[in-house]
């Protein structure tokens, strides 16, 4: 099955916190879950088909960006799409962090058993979520992402796991990546940085890299 063609279950959106969500949990939950993080201009369902593709047994919980655009939804205020409203990411990123503290201790999930995964402007969101509230987050993916605060504290992320994956093809955010490897590796995050050959979507490439990365074991 290809991403593209997926059409399974997209659970029942909750407001019962912060954020709409929607929380999925396989019958054989292996006590891993994934948070993830949708790009700009759509919604929760549209990081679905990837999750259940590289984590079948684990539980999702998929939130929806507060910020209208379009159609859709995204996380924060943004200039130009390559410049962010920097007040808008530091209050969204700590409703965030809020948002996964409280889903997890309302559902019983274990951050330590937790990757937050994010595309774009749901990366950019975990990005900071990793800088600016450090020991929420212990591994991460960040799919097309490039650095949005203007500055960045020297966070201490020794411990962290990050797979960023950028597409060579990406003339947006492509050019930043090198910037946001660097960034991530000066803080002392454990950094696995790819290319694919796509664009700014993500598609068979990515998921293939993402189970890999997943399944292999965690350095003590």
């Amino acid at each position: 099955m290809s991403i593209s063609e997926y059409s399974g279950e997209t659970g029942v959106l909750r407001r019962d916190l912060a954020f709409a969500y929607r929380l999925l949990g396989p019958a054989n939950a292996s006590g891993e879950c994934l948070f993830v993080l949708h790009g700009s201009g759509v919604d929760e369902t549209t990081m679905l088909p990837l999750a259940t593709r590289i984590a079948p047994r684990a539980v999702i919980v998929a939130a929806r960006g507060r910020i209208p655009q379009e159609d859709g939804f995204r996380w924060f205020e943004r200039i130009t799409p390559t410049s962010f409203e920097q007040t808008s990411i530091r209050a969204e990123t700590a409703a965030y962090a809020r948002f996964a503290a409280e889903a997890a201790k309302r559902h019983g999930l274990d951050l330590r058993r937790t990757t937050f995964l994010g595309y774009s402007n749901g990366a950019n969101v975990v990005s900071s979520l990793m800088l600016l509230h450090p020991g929420l987050v212990r591994q991460a993916v960040l799919l097309r992402a490039m650095p949005v605060l203007d500055t960045s504290p020297m966070t201490d992320l020794r411990g962290t796991r990050l797979l960023i994956i950028a597409g060579a093809a990406d003339q947006t955010y492509g050019p930043f990546a090198p910037a946001l490897v660097t960034l991530f590796s000066q803080r002392g995050a454990d950094v696995d940085a790819r290319i694919v050959a796509s664009g700014h979507e993500f598609g068979e490439a990515d998921a293939a890299i993402l189970r890999q990365w997943l399944a292999a074991p965690v350095a003590s």
